[in-house]
């Protein structure tokens, strides 16, 4: 582990796990859905991330697909929990 890369590699996981436990814990305590579908939002920009960087590291892109789905399944959650919140929000008033 004297190879600087690999202490840089620990350092970003060590980051990465950190906040993901973090954003981990925003979504089991809420308080809110919003506050939840934000935390959602950046749990799948982490594991994003994640992927991105292990690809940079090993210098390869056969995740990239794994990394557009991703990318689309946090846009159209997004999306729908905007709708879902907004039709509550119609019926409520």
């Amino acid at each position: 582990m004297t190879d600087p890369v690999n202490w840089l590699v620990v350092v970003i996981s060590v980051v990465f796990a950190v906040s993901a436990l973090l954003t981990m814990w925003r979504i089991i305590r809420g308080p809110s859905i919003l506050d939840r579908a934000v935390a959602s939002d950046v749990l799948l920009t982490l594991v994003i991330c994640a992927l991105g960087a292990e690809m940079a590291i090993n210098h390869h892109t056969r995740t990239l697909p794994v990394l557009l789905i991703v990318a689309a399944v946090g846009v159209f959650g997004s999306i729908s929990i905007a709708r879902f919140v907004a039709r509550k929000d119609n019926v409520d008033t």
